[in-house]
């Protein structure tokens, strides 16, 4: 079979794209234990395996809370 004029080169081709990064954390979370913080009056609560800080409001004020790790790296 005649393969001129076809394209035959072996290039390295990764495939890797758009979209190849892994977001926040670099797709890792920050593990057991560290403290749920509030941005807005600083109020700290445990951590608790399984639940998201930004699902839980603040004790003192009712903010929305985050990470502790998240907040230091912001600043």
């Amino acid at each position: 079979m005649n393969n001129s004029g076809k394209n035959l080169g072996l290039g390295s081709g990764r495939g890797l794209g758009r979209g190849g990064g892994r977001g926040r954390n670099k797709g890792g979370g920050f593990g057991i234990g560290g403290f749920c913080i509030c941005a807005k009056c600083g109020e700290k609560v445990p951590h608790q395996q399984g639940v998201k800080c930004t699902t839980l409001k603040c004790p003192k004020c009712g903010t929305t809370m985050i990470r502790e790790e998240l907040l230091k790296n912001k600043g």
